[in-house]
């Protein structure tokens, strides 16, 4: 009798290929996924073909026209099932090729098209902070049932068995990213016991956020796997402790060449002006985040300044030296939607010309 282990770990006809669709669910940010068997290896999005699912199901569509249609925009390799398997990353349509209201790919690849933009060669690197939560609890890994752990202070890139709770899983989301083919550029533990982060990029355009959303899907797996809970709340839990946020990194190669400072000065100034709309888009709950406290600008207000972890916007002290580099949003929250926060910024720092 074969186990359940050996039956998972059953080798294919390299013929036969399992691709698992990804797609975002009602709540803008649950992900939601199916297999489907392919004849053969694919690597080019185009060729796959597009699919359906019961929108009634995700909160997506009513229940007398409930059909969703499936069109496949990005592949990553399969570090579950391996081989030529595939993940794939796709955003959501009606029946008559019209994006449905939680689909903000279709907006955000129209704005990393245009010209002006594609010029610039947009580069961004999002730090993703999570937290771990006991599943049948729902309370921060490691920390006692209905108490807490010492103050912070002891916990950001702690080691120990009395600081760092869930390295395993930390680690192993690492390297399924990193078969993935995900532009993962490093992980760290956080000032919150039982928070982590791990950063994307710099990837270029609307890949940062397709990548992101595949590493989200990811570390939900294997947390699944763990029978642990991801949470990316911005505040998960109140009092004196940090909450959680996703900083998104930009540039654009005007920003990266000389005299780049000069248009990252620019850059931030139509930041501000268009403060209150950013923040409006920039992930639900913020409010309980960003209070001026725990390494952030309270959201009321618009700041920046070099190596300021206190700003709304901070640039690096590498930036300042050289004139030229990239600057970090600190505003978005853990649990923000990649493209619109991505297509976002750079819509206003590019696109919009200021009244007057």
């Amino acid at each position: 009798m074969s186990t359940l282990t050996e039956l998972l770990e059953l080798s294919l006809d390299e013929k036969t290929i399992i691709a698992e669709y990804i797609w975002i669910g009602g709540s803008g940010t649950d992900l939601r996924s199916k297999a489907r068997t392919l004849p053969g290896p694919v690597t080019d999005p185009k060729k796959l073909p597009k699919w359906n699912y019961d929108g009634s199901s995700t909160g997506q569509a009513p229940g007398e026209d409930s059909e969703v249609i499936l069109y496949p925009q990005a592949i990553f390799k399969d570090p579950f099932r391996r081989g030529h398997n595939i993940l794939v990353i796709c955003d959501a349509y009606t029946p008559q090729g019209v994006p449905i209201p939680t689909n903000k790919r279709a907006a955000a690849a129209e704005i990393f098209s245009k010209k002006e933009v594609s010029e610039e060669e947009t580069w961004f690197g999002l730090e993703q902070e999570y937290t771990l939560l006991q599943k049948d609890v729902k309370w921060p890994l490691g920390w006692p049932v209905g108490g807490y752990p010492g103050p912070q202070g002891p916990y950001y890139c702690g080691t120990g068995a009395d600081k760092a709770w869930g390295r395993d899983i930390v680690n192993a989301h690492y390297k399924a990213s990193l078969y993935a083919g995900i532009q993962i550029s490093g992980i760290n533990g956080e000032v919150m016991p039982g928070q982590w982060e791990f950063q994307v990029g710099p990837a270029v355009g609307i890949s940062a956020a397709d990548q992101l959303w595949a590493a989200r899907y990811i570390l939900e797996r294997i947390t699944e796997i763990a029978g642990v809970v991801l949470s990316l709340d911005p505040k998960p839990i109140e009092g004196d402790w940090n909450g959680a946020g996703c900083h998104t990194n930009y540039s654009t190669k005007s920003m990266r060449e000389e005299g780049g400072f000069e248009i990252i000065k620019k850059a931030i100034n139509k930041l501000g002006l268009r403060h209150k709309e950013h923040i409006a888009s920039y992930g639900e709950g913020n409010e309980r985040r960003l209070t001026g406290r725990h390494e952030t600008a309270d959201m009321n207000s618009f700041s920046w300044g070099v190596a300021n972890r206190g700003a709304s916007i901070r640039v690096g002290r590498d930036t300042e030296r050289e004139g030229k580099g990239y600057f970090e949003d600190r505003r978005p929250a853990s649990n923000m939607d990649p493209y619109i926060v991505t297509s976002m910024i750079a819509n206003t720092t590019i696109l919009w010309k200021p009244e007057g």
